[in-house]
């Protein structure tokens, strides 16, 4: 695969990291989103994980200049907090977000020559990607809505290539892809790191993905850093990554719910439903007395109702009223 640079990268010489981001904090509102987020990508693969929620995007938004953020984001030692998204792409940082992103009426051809050019000199062009993608110079004519989400996914990354970074953001890059392709994509990354000058801040839920392509990983909780390891003690501690992560196999989830399951069987004796009255209810014509709760099911709240009335479909005026007599009332003119 000689269509990967080897040249040496910028900042290599100076003995500095790649990436190094100290106490950053974002907030949305009054929520703090990132606390005192701190971690280093010297080179290669650095892995973020953790579960739904604890701030992986938000930390890859805050990098890329998307959210404001307090802190530090250096890039061998250039400062990038503050700046536009642009000026960060620029200094050789690309983003492959969640989702793909890709515009569905442009074409594969379209989307790269748009991209071309706009980023930093370097080894990246089209053809290259041609090249590196065999099956993106297949449906090069394809717009982005007619591609497969495997396709979409190697044509955001073929797009963030383009820009020839030194920093490659990632964010969920195998999320609702097939297992053929999972594994496509990991190769690819670890083809990228071993032949190239590219580092890569990776964000994946998918364990697997992260262990085989990582150096480190750490994890995320709440926002924060709470762990940071080498990837193999990750890998070979189950507990570990259950504590931290919540991972099960297949094998230990079947065992729990085959231990839980005589518990529940021998509480499940029986159901007992008690059934509350709000008090002033209609003792007379229970049937006819509508709750607050029966209302808002409806759609009736007590913004909409009308001096003190409620509207109630005929259907269930005439089931209630049947069941508070006996016989079904005659059908009114308006309802012949």
């Amino acid at each position: 695969m000689s269509w990967f640079s080897r040249t040496t990268p910028r900042g290599k010489d100076t003995g500095r990291p790649m990436l190094e981001i100290e106490k950053l904090d974002v907030y949305y509102g009054q929520a703090h989103a990132l606390q005192e987020v701190s971690l280093t990508v010297a080179h290669g693969v650095l892995a973020v994980v953790g579960r739904n929620g604890m701030g992986k995007t938000t930390l890859c938004n805050a990098v890329t200049g998307l959210v404001p953020a307090r802190g530090s984001v250096r890039l061998f030692g250039e400062e990038l907090l503050g700046l536009d998204p642009s000026a960060v792409t620029a200094k050789g940082v690309a983003y492959v977000p969640q989702g793909r992103r890709v515009w569905p009426s442009l074409s594969v051809d379209e989307h790269l020559k748009l991209v071309a050019g706009t980023g930093r000199r370097g080894p990246w062009t089209v053809q290259r990607v041609y090249e590196a993608f065999p099956r993106l110079a297949e449906r090069k004519g394809n717009g982005g809505a007619q591609l497969s989400g495997g396709e979409q996914q190697m044509l955001a990354i073929a797009r963030a290539l383009l820009l020839n970074p030194l920093l490659l953001v990632m964010d969920e890059p195998t999320e609702g892809l097939a297992p053929v392709i999972v594994q496509q994509v990991a190769d690819m990354l670890k083809t990228l790191v071993s032949e190239g000058d590219i580092s890569v801040l990776l964000v994946e839920q998918n364990l697997g993905v992260a262990i085989d392509v990582a150096d480190t990983v750490v994890v995320m909780l709440n926002g924060r850093i709470v762990r940071s390891m080498p990837v193999a003690e990750l890998a070979a501690d189950r507990d570990l990554q259950h504590r931290l992560l919540g991972v099960r196999t297949a094998e230990e989830a079947a065992q729990d719910t085959a231990e839980a399951a005589p518990a529940d069987d021998a509480a499940d004796g029986g159901v007992t439903v008690y059934t509350v009255r709000r008090e002033g209810d209609d003792s007379a014509h229970p049937a006819l007395s509508l709750s607050e709760d029966a209302d808002r099911s409806q759609g009736v709240t007590r913004w909409s109702r009308a001096a003190g009335r409620v509207s109630v479909p005929r259907d269930r005026l005439a089931s209630a009223r049947a069941d508070a007599t006996g016989q079904l009332p005659e059908p009114s003119r308006a309802d012949q």
